[in-house]
């Protein structure tokens, strides 16, 4: 019998076997033996996974929302940008298809001079056709931008539930959006938010832009991302949107600067407001969920653009927003193949496809299941 000895480090010795006719079997088998052992991988302790368990929010962030408010600004930010006016008609109609999905957060419209903007002249009439949402459901809120006081009051006459301004943490932005520097903007808007909030009793929601860079300046320093949240926050702002304008941003700018802000904003008040110009606004949304953040600006098909912001990409798509969200398992309240008509709809409208990845795949896996019913 070949018997096989411990050696110190883990070594092995075969004892000879007593006759020496069984030689060759000995060395057949130690040879075997040694390979054997060789090739044989330590034993490792078994790691066993639940499924449930890995599902669960726990095992990506502990951060990470359970539930998400999505803020649909595709009717005023995502068209503000089109050169084709889009009719009001088939404005009403996209508030109304985004209604249908789940949207309980919609941007209908801003009230801003047609100077400006051309695309939102037509203001009074399209909320003319959707303030009945507003009205008849106590959860939906239709939310207009308001520059100054005038705008604020042909909101509130208009049916709105809630209005927003929208400020800049760059000062060169500043002066070419609005035309005045971030602190003159900031005193204007002052009077806004007191009259919205005390004389109509409507809530008010803050925008800064180029809170990641800018177009004209480049970088923006943190300080004063920082300074004009706050300014809004002790304003009476009950909720701050954060947007990359240019869509600049990466993973690790986003948390740098959420950290920033989250020393003066509870994160529970703060939403994000990404651009997909380089293709990271899906990445830089993940980034923010796990710090926390709950609300979500995004546009159906990522339509939008600034007019001040030359070369900014549309928003990122409410699409591909909605899919990663269901993957994570967070709640939205959105009917992802309902969004998908809102989307389709508005793209015929504008005669241009969408530019939702998420979106593309749907219509094209919809189409391959009319042809097999044909």
């Amino acid at each position: 019998m070949i018997s096989l000895q411990p050696l110190p480090r883990g070594r092995m010795i075969a004892t000879l076997p007593s006759k020496p006719s069984s030689l060759s079997n000995y060395y057949v088998h130690t040879i075997r033996r040694i390979k054997h052992l060789l090739n044989e991988p330590p034993q490792q302790k078994k790691q066993h996974f639940s499924t449930s368990n890995a599902t669960k929010n726990t095992i990506v962030s502990p951060l990470l929302p359970s539930q998400v408010k999505i803020v649909e600004v595709s009717p005023r930010d995502g068209l503000q940008n089109e050169l084709k006016f889009v009719s009001t008609n088939d404005k009403i109609k996209l508030i109304h298809l985004l209604h249908s999905a789940g949207c309980k957060y919609i941007e209908p419209t801003s009230f801003v001079s047609p100077k400006w903007i051309p695309q939102m002249k037509d203001a009074d009439e399209v909320m003319e056709g959707v303030r009945h949402l507003s009205e008849e459901n106590d959860d939906v809120v239709m939310s207009c931008l308001t520059p100054n006081v005038k705008g604020l009051e042909r909101a509130i006459e208009s049916g709105a539930n809630e209005v927003a301004i929208f400020g800049s943490a760059s000062e060169s932005f500043s002066q070419k959006n609005i035309n005045c520097s971030i602190s003159e903007s900031l005193s204007n808007f002052e009077l806004v938010v007191d009259k919205a909030r005390n004389e109509y009793g409507v809530p008010v929601r803050g925008y800064v832009s180029c809170t990641l860079g800018c177009p004209y300046q480049g970088k923006v320093d943190l300080k004063n991302v920082v300074n004009v949240v706050e300014r809004m926050w002790d304003m009476g702002c009950r909720e701050i949107s954060l947007g990359d304008t240019v869509g600049v941003g990466t993973p690790r700018k986003t948390v740098e600067m959420l950290k920033s802000v989250m020393t003066v904003v509870p994160k529970e008040n703060l939403a994000v407001h990404f651009h997909d110009t380089y293709g990271q606004a899906l990445s830089n949304i993940y980034a923010s969920l796990c710090e926390g953040i709950p609300i979500i600006d995004c546009s159906v098909g990522g339509l939008g653009g600034c007019p001040y912001a030359i070369g900014a990409s549309g928003n990122v798509a409410t699409e591909d927003v909605l899919y990663m969200l269901n993957g994570l398992g967070i709640k939205t309240g959105i009917d992802l193949d309902k969004l998908l008509d809102a989307d389709i709809f508005i793209s015929d409208a504008l005669n241009q496809p969408t530019r939702s990845r998420t979106a593309m795949a749907l219509i094209a896996k919809r189409k391959h299941q009319i042809k097999d019913g044909e």
